[in-house]
């Protein structure tokens, strides 16, 4: 049975491959003689250049005809109709859970086999995805690169940004194909399709039989009953079952207020504050805006 792990190692440039096919196509890349002058990168067939370079020119010839999202080549359209589609073919054998890519499927074999090949050089924590090593290297620094144009606002993650954006837009892009609801963030849509439509599945706790909709908060939610708190403030003795816990005691330590009420300017410490102070404020002032939180 196939796990993912990539044990198949390209001698010339160290890549690692799931299989040895894998590894043989690779390494004809090698050889290959047609190379971008963008970026350097080569191709083994003439007419592979040409799709490459739309990477960079930024040409997007295939449309959605659904939700009229572009693409540079005809297969991330296939990949994305399945969006619309509900399409999954990757199944997993062990969980008969199934994903729109095979990608996906790979990541998700590593539950079953306790894989992490992906380690943090920092503190040695390891993770089963590269994207997910990626985002925790953000923990270890202060950068911000990313802004919101609407309150300047700065992220860490380009997703976290845009998932910001639409508290300021009210827009809903994720919508319900057996109904006309519509919601901000995917995690809700899924929810939704779990509890209206019984379509998905429920992670449930084996101790308490608690249900929910993601695997990340089952996770969590189990660290509770075996009192797991690997966050460990760095001020003090306390720990957390998540990181944001964590982050959200050490703002006691700090004298800085990050947080804003966008009625009278007070600031806070603790973002959870600002709501109901925000609707105190604008009840008394007549105020009549919608965003109560300045970062």
């Amino acid at each position: 049975m196939h796990t993912g792990e990539k044990l198949y190692s390209c001698t010339q440039c160290q890549k690692l491959f799931c299989n040895q096919p894998s590894l043989e196509e690779h390494v004809n890349v090698h050889g290959s003689k047609y190379k971008c002058t963008e970026c350097g990168k080569c191709f083994r067939s003439r007419q592979a250049l040409p799709v490459h370079r739309r990477i960079h020119s930024g040409e997007k010839p295939f449309e959605c005809t659904v939700c009229s999202k572009r693409f540079s080549t005809s297969g991330n359209l296939v990949v994305h109709s399945r969006i619309h589609s509900g399409e999954k073919p990757y199944k997993c054998h062990d969980c008969d859970k199934a994903f729109s890519r095979s990608t996906y499927l790979t990541d998700h074999m590593r539950v079953h086999t306790g894989d992490k090949p992906y380690k943090c050089s920092l503190c040695d924590k390891s993770f089963s995805r590269s994207s997910s090593l990626q985002s925790h290297k953000r923990v270890h620094s202060s950068r911000r690169p990313y802004d919101c144009r609407y309150c300047g606002r700065m992220f860490k993650r380009s997703q976290a940004v845009k998932h910001h954006v639409y508290t300021h837009t009210g827009a809903t892009p994720y919508s319900c194909r057996h109904c006309a609801d519509c919601f901000t963030h995917h995690s809700q849509l899924k929810k939704h399709l779990l509890k209206s439509h019984n379509e998905g599945t429920w992670f449930t706790c084996h101790i308490c039989e608690t249900k929910f909709s993601q695997s990340v908060d089952l996770k969590v939610h189990l660290r509770r009953h075996e009192g797991v708190k690997p966050y460990v403030c760095s001020e003090c003795p306390k720990s957390f079952c998540t990181a944001s816990h964590m982050k959200r005691h050490q703002l006691t330590h700090s004298d800085i207020k990050h947080f804003c009420c966008g009625a009278c300017g007070k600031f806070f410490k603790d973002k959870a504050y600002v709501p109901r102070h925000f609707k105190r404020c604008s009840d008394r002032l007549g105020f009549n805006g919608t965003c109560g939180i300045v970062f």
